[in-house]
């Protein structure tokens, strides 16, 4: 049975995103080979520009549909147009993305404003997600981006993040996060510019060391 079938297989099945240990396991392979049989299966899909892709994010793979389809299979499905996300939501998204893990204290330091109601909703919509408390009188709450997250952006991990440029005026009207279309693809607009998170989530004086140190991270 062919290795690359295999794969394609459960990531159909799947319909969400699997683990590239378990894909080794089910394919019999090593972890390298595997990861090899993925990124060949995803480069034909692309280059023979099926309706679906093989998307990688993190050490995982996921089957969703392209991205240019989205709008087709909204129109066809009958599904209502994806919520948007408000500036705030995205302010607070930029800061715990450039920042992780970080604390609610920290981003209304750098927003100026509480912002409680929006990191809830943050974490509602499964962008965001608790992951700890930092070691430090009254233990506050640590945040971190979620592979939830990846997918929606379309990174493979975190590294993918791009610089940090001069602060955009982005008006909320542009932003638009689909859940269920593409593998919740982002569906960003700045302008006629190229769409990508740094467009979006440009935060001055964002720190070029993401996070906290590695001792006060908590797993």
């Amino acid at each position: 049975m062919d290795k690359r079938a295999k794969i394609e297989a459960i990531l159909f099945a799947a319909g969400e995103p699997v683990k590239l240990e378990r894909l080794a396991q089910a394919g019999s392979l090593d972890i390298d080979a595997c990861a090899v049989a993925c990124d060949t299966l995803a480069d034909a899909y692309a280059y023979e520009q099926r309706g679906m892709r093989i998307v990688r994010t993190g050490d995982s793979y996921q089957m969703v549909s392209a991205p240019q389809y989205a709008p087709l299979i909204r129109e066809t499905l009958e599904e209502r147009k994806p919520p948007l996300l408000s500036k705030p939501a995205m302010e607070v998204l930029s800061i715990v993305a450039y920042h992780q893990p970080t604390t609610r204290a920290v981003i209304e330091q750098i927003r100026g404003v509480d912002s409680s109601g929006t990191v809830g909703t943050l974490c509602d919509k499964g962008l965001i997600e608790e992951c700890g408390k930092l070691e430090v009188p009254g233990r506050p709450r640590l945040y971190r981006t979620t592979h939830n997250f990846l997918r929606c952006f379309g990174l493979k991990t975190l590294d993918d993040l791009p610089e940090v440029l001069p602060s955009t005026e982005v008006q909320s009207d542009d932003i638009a996060v689909d859940s269920r279309v593409s593998g919740c693809s982002a569906h960003c607009r700045v302008g006629d510019t190229d769409s990508n998170f740094g467009q979006v989530f440009a935060i001055e004086g964002a720190s070029e060391n993401r996070g906290l140190p590695q001792e006060n991270r908590a797993e």
